[in-house]
């Protein structure tokens, strides 16, 4: 079965060199089919969070060290996310990247990205992201139809997203993301397309395509569950609609030269985003502020002998975070077992998947043996594909559909496995 184009195939990510992740949970509304560890918090805050969000920065060499982590110091990727970012001044952006410069290098051609939603962007903020390096930005869009967007809980228009557009790059920020999420309440096929078409149009380089999940931490989803109507649970798509639109936007992206490179993410020759290939590829991260993830290598990193990395992720109470007192939400050391699971659910998502070569060098033939019967077994029914020549599993396009599914399979290979999706 042929592959879609494929714009990167590097397997594994560079260890010798970081990502960081920076949390800004500040939001003006709470989008009802959001699960972020986000909200609507008073102004008076921002100040207490960029001051301890330096600190964790100025503080993050010496903790590594105290954990036995190996933290790189050369970053060559940078993501805000949120939350919305953007609602911080510009006096904060400026004192963040002076605390980032005065704690690592960063490489010639880093990737600087700032989540921002549309129609929130002030004009000082914009000239502080630009005049601190700032060269990728993501608009969270969701839909262009504004009707969908009011239900959903977001402020902007169609209008204030375009203004943006043309903001950004007059600002020389032509790196651009835009968001779409497939099953808004209200949405349909024609909608759907309506949405897809106007990307199109804008001819940003870079699109996200996310199909809705019901989380039971989101009001929506409660909703769904619980089969209520107050944040129009009964005009959602059915899950086949919602499939439907994902499988339309795929073909659409191709045909206009933007290529699917993961699961959700499709981008033209050269502009797939840097920082979240770092997660795909298991290359080292440090996630700073609320609810942020890292994963880390111990000191003893070589990649052929898979060290044992370390997953940790911060307190999703903001009260608790700014007091400075809250332990770790979740920590967790992976063995070889862990990490070769992850390889194969985190591999996956990518479009040029997982090389039966590159596995058996990190993890051994032996080790690997059993995953890779399941990958023969997956292949069976039609949920992978793979290439002789060299040897390479890839999700099918059905099996993209049900990606989930597919990634237990490989937890299920190691029952004594403790690690998760």
């Amino acid at each position: 079965m042929p592959l879609t184009p494929q714009i990167e195939t590097s397997p594994v990510g560079n260890r010798q060199s970081l990502g960081l992740y920076l949390s800004i949970p500040f939001c003006r509304s709470k989008c009802t089919y959001c699960n972020f560890a986000s909200g609507v918090y008073p102004a008076s805050h921002h100040d207490q969070y960029v001051q301890r969000l330096v600190g964790d920065l100025l503080a993050s060499s010496s903790q590594a060290a105290e954990r036995g982590l190996h933290l790189p110091q050369t970053v060559d990727s940078i993501y805000f996310g949120g939350g919305t970012p953007v609602l911080l001044s510009s006096a904060h952006f400026h004192a963040i990247f002076r605390a980032i410069r005065e704690t690592f290098p960063l490489s010639a051609d880093v990737e600087i990205t700032v989540e921002c939603a549309p129609g929130q962007l002030s004009d000082s903020t914009l000239e502080a992201l630009v005049a601190c390096g700032v060269n990728r930005v993501s608009l969270g869009v969701q839909s262009f139809i504004d009707r969908e967007c009011a239900t959903s809980g977001r402020l902007h228009t169609r209008a204030d997203v375009l203004t943006d557009l043309s903001r950004l790059r007059g600002a020389g920020i032509e790196n651009l993301n835009l968001d779409l999420l497939a099953g808004l309440a209200g949405q349909t096929t024609d909608s759907w397309r309506e949405s897809v078409d106007i990307l199109l149009q804008t001819g940003v380089p870079h699109a996200s395509v996310y199909m809705l999940e019901i989380d039971e931490d989101s009001r929506l989803g409660r909703e769904l569950l619980q089969g209520g109507a107050r944040y129009h649970a009964d005009l959602v798509p059915s899950d086949d609609a919602i499939a439907s639109m994902y499988e339309t936007a795929i073909e659409l992206f191709l045909d206009a030269g933007l290529a699917q490179y993961e699961i959700s993410n499709f981008a033209r020759t050269g502009f797939a985003s840097r920082h979240n290939l770092r997660y795909w590829r298991r290359a080292p991260y440090l996630g700073l502020g609320l609810d942020a993830s890292s994963m880390l290598f111990a000191e003893d990193d070589s990649i052929g002998s898979s060290p044992a990395s370390l997953r940790f992720t911060t307190t999703s109470s903001l009260d608790d975070y700014l007091a400075g007192t809250a332990p770790l939400a979740e920590q967790s050391w992976l063995g070889p077992v862990q990490q070769m699971e992850e390889f194969w659910f985190l591999g996956l998502r990518r479009n040029s998947g997982i090389a039966v070569a590159d596995l058996i060098r990190l993890f051994g033939d032996e080790a690997a043996q059993p995953s890779l019967a399941v990958a023969h077994r997956l292949v069976a029914d039609g949920l992978l594909c793979f290439e002789r020549h060299p040897e390479r599993f890839t999700l099918s396009p059905h099996g993209r559909l049900l990606s989930n599914n597919v990634f237990a399979e490989f937890l299920a290979a190691h029952p004594s496995s403790s690690a998760s999706l």
